[in-house]
């Protein structure tokens, strides 16, 4: 049976946080988490990292423990699938409904239509690997496969967030914290272009099998399938091996070239997303680990509770932006795309 009590208080906004095992979907729980995203041991969720995520039956474990503290279950189900192997997709959405998690996450149109047809009560979330960057987009997969809610990709400001909210009745979530990268959600082929494989079919940007370090007289060399992208100092902390956050020569000047390595970190304009109409913040980081997961839940929890008492006069703490720095890409933060004041 699917959980039919899915709704959002008015005036409220859910924190909704990753988890890539059990332990970290528990410390979510624990630190205050509304929902919880996860996905399944394979192809069909863009995290299939190695030794994360779940199988059917710990799916139906965890659906279990969300129940049990009163926290929503979302299952991420946001590649696309393939011609030779769509059955797969079809068993996710299906696994998902028969253990009665509360949303599945889709990014493909083809998907949405199984699942609305063959599961009408599953509630349906479009992912931001939909690309959907306007109302146009987003109230056609509403009116076509009843979507509630569209998560949003990285590229919007604030004013064309609230113009988005504004005119569609679909509930809207944004990123709040975590990894930023290229902001081309479901339409990043840099990195398949080096290695070959695809990371909104695959579900890795870049698969373990095609990263390669190695020490040389120049420093830790990082390659990704042969072509090297970037290379540490001794004392240098390492990027995730990702084609975009490497450093490359142009001009003759070796620099981030494409995008540096930092995290999107909207703390601070929690009063503006609440008064925009955003119904989520969504946490990035189902491939960090449960202690990453539970220190910025923690944060996130109290800054949203502090909001919703204090709406005009909040002000994110030092002490949390201090923390969150440290578990920061680069150790630093960026607003992103949302704040643009010529805009």
């Amino acid at each position: 049976m699917q959980n039919q009590q899915y709704r959002v208080a008015d005036g409220s906004i859910e924190l909704v946080c990753p988890a890539g095992n059990l332990p970290s979907l528990k410390a979510a729980i624990a630190n205050g988490a509304d929902c919880v995203y996860v996905g399944l041991r394979d192809a069909t969720n863009a995290r299939n990292f190695n030794g994360l995520n779940f199988g059917p039956a710990e799916l139906g474990d965890a659906v279990q423990v969300a129940r049990r503290n009163g926290v929503k279950l979302l299952l991420a189900v946001n590649t696309y699938p393939q011609p030779a192997s769509w059955q797969l997709w079809a068993r996710a959405v299906d696994c998902a409904a028969e253990l009665g998690v509360d949303a599945v996450i889709l990014a493909d149109a083809g998907l949405m239509q199984y699942a609305s047809r063959h599961h009408p009560d599953l509630r349906l979330h479009l992912s931001v690997q939909g690309s959907a960057t306007n109302h146009e987009a987003i109230n056609f997969y509403h009116e076509q496969f009843g979507i509630a809610r569209a998560v949003l990709p990285r590229v919007l400001t604030l004013a064309q967030v609230e113009q988005v909210v504004r005119n569609t009745p679909v509930e809207i979530e944004v990123f709040g914290f975590g990894n930023l990268g290229m902001m081309l959600e479901g339409r990043c082929a840099l990195s398949s272009y080096i290695t070959g494989e695809s990371p909104t079919t695959n579900g890795v940007c870049c698969p373990a099998k095609v990263v390669r370090w190695q020490k040389t007289p120049k420093g830790l060399e990082l390659r990704l399938n042969g072509v090297m992208i970037d290379c540490y100092a001794e004392n240098e902390s390492a990027a995730y091996p990702t084609p975009c956050k490497g450093r490359f020569e142009v001009g003759g000047e070796r620099y981030y070239a494409i995008e540096e390595p930092t995290s999107l970190n909207a703390l601070e304009l929690l009063p503006q997303l609440l008064d925009a109409g955003v119904r989520a913040v969504k946490i990035e980081g189902r491939q960090r680990s449960p202690a990453y997961v539970a220190q910025v839940t923690q944060i996130w929890r109290a800054a949203i509770d502090d909001c919703l008492r204090n709406r005009g006069r909040f002000t994110a703490k030092p002490a949390w932006m201090q923390e969150l720095n440290g578990l920061a890409e680069g150790q630093q933060h960026t607003l992103g795309a949302l704040y643009r004041p010529w805009k």
